[in-house]
C-alpha cells in the first residue's frame, strides 16, 4: 500500500481517485479548489482525507497526481506558494493526467528533476464513461524507471498504459488523439446529416456501414444520439476547444498543417454560439441541422 495525493476531483478526477483508493487499497489524500468536493469524496468512499491545499496533500506521499483544467491551473497546484513541488519528497513520483501542453509538461519535468523526484505527463482519453468504470487509455512521457515504479498504481484506473517517450510526449500523443477524434466526429455528422436529408433508415444505414471501413468508437458509440439531436454524453465542446487549442498551438511550433482540425476547431466555436458550450462533441452534427453550410 502507497501513500497518494490526488489533486482536482472534477468529472475526471473523482472516479479516478475513488479507484486508486477501491482497486488499489491505497492510503488517498485528495485536494479540491472547492473543498466541498473533497469531502464529498471522503464521505462517499469512507476512508481517505481532504487536505486543505495541494502542498498538504502531497506532504507524505509516495504518488502525487493530478488532473486539473489547463497549463495554468497545473502551474498552480505544483509550483504555486501552497503547489505540491513545496512539499513533495525526493524519490517520490508526480503523475498529471490534466490534457496540457507538452511545454508545460517538459518545464515542470525538470523542475522536479531539480527536487531530485519523477514527473510523467499522462493524459487521459476515453472520456468520463471510462473513468467511472476504470477503463481509460493512459498515454505517458518520462523516463522509463520512472514510468515502470508509476505504471500498477495508474492501472488502477486505465484498460491500456503505455509509455511514448520523454517528457511532453504524452500530451504530444493525446493532441494527436484529439486531432482524430475532431475529423472522425465531423465526419461522422455530415454522414448522419447527408443520410437524414435523403430519407435514408439512420438505423439500418449504421447496422450496416459500421461492420466496414467507416466503424469506429465514434460511430458505435455516438451515432444514435447524434441522428436523436441529444448531446448529453460526454466531453463538452468547451473541452474540446481547449483541447484543439493546445494542438493548433503545437503545430505552430512544429510546421505541421492541421487544416481539417483548423476547421473543426471553427465548428465547434459555432456550437458555442448556439449555446453549446457544455453539448459533448458529438454536436457538430446540430450547426448541419440548423441549416449553417456555409463552411462544410
Amino acid at each position: 500500500m502507497a501513500k497518494v495525493a490526488w489533486i482536482g476531483l472534477g468529472v475526471m478526477g473523482y472516479p479516478m481517485a475513488g479507484h486508486i483508493l477501491k482497486r488499489g487499497g491505497h492510503d488517498v489524500t485528495v485536494y479540491n479548489r472547492n473543498p466541498a468536493k473533497s469531502m464529498a469524496w471522503v464521505a462517499e468512499h469512507g476512508s481517505g482525507r481532504a487536505a486543505p491545499t495541494p502542498a498538504e496533500a502531497a506532504r507524505d506521499a509516495d504518488f502525487v497526481f493530478a488532473c486539473v483544467g489547463n497549463d495554468d491551473d497545473l502551474r498552480s497546484v505544483t509550483m504555486g506558494t501552497d503547489g505540491a513541488f513545496q512539499t513533495q519528497r525526493p524519490g517520490t513520483i508526480f503523475i498529471d493526467n490534466t490534457t496540457a501542453s507538452a511545454e508545460v509538461a517538459r518545464e515542470l519535468a525538470a523542475a522536479a528533476t531539480a527536487r531530485r523526484f519523477g514527473f510523467l505527463d499522462a493524459p487521459v482519453s476515453g472520456g468520463q464513461a471510462g473513468a467511472v468504470n476504470g477503463q481509460l487509455t493512459v498515454m505517458t512521457g518520462g523516463d522509463a524507471a520512472t514510468f515502470e515504479r508509476a505504471k500498477p498504481v495508474i492501472a488502477h484506473y486505465a484498460k491500456m498504459v503505455n509509455l511514448i517517450g520523454p517528457s511532453g510526449a504524452g500530451q504530444l500523443t493525446k493532441m494527436m488523439n484529439q486531432i482524430c477524434i475532431a475529423g472522425l466526429v465531423q465526419g461522422l455528422a455530415e454522414a448522419i446529416h447527408f443520410g437524414q436529408r435523403a430519407g435514408l433508415d439512420i438505423p439500418a444505414v449504421m447496422e450496416t456501414i459500421s461492420k466496414g471501413a467507416a466503424q469506429s468508437w465514434q460511430m458505435d458509440n455516438r451515432w444514435k444520439t447524434m441522428a436523436d439531436g441529444k448531446f448529453d454524453f460526454g466531453f463538452a465542446v468547451d473541452w474540446m476547444r481547449k483541447d484543439l487549442s493546445i494542438c493548433l498551438d503545437e503545430a505552430r511550433s512544429n510546421g505541421a498543417s492541421l487544416p481539417v482540425t483548423a476547421i473543426v476547431d471553427q465548428f465547434y466555436a459555432e456550437v458555442q454560439r448556439m449555446g453549446g458550450q457544455r453539448w459533448d462533441t458529438s454536436s457538430l452534427i446540430a450547426r448541419l441541422n440548423a441549416g449553417d453550410k456555409s463552411k462544410t
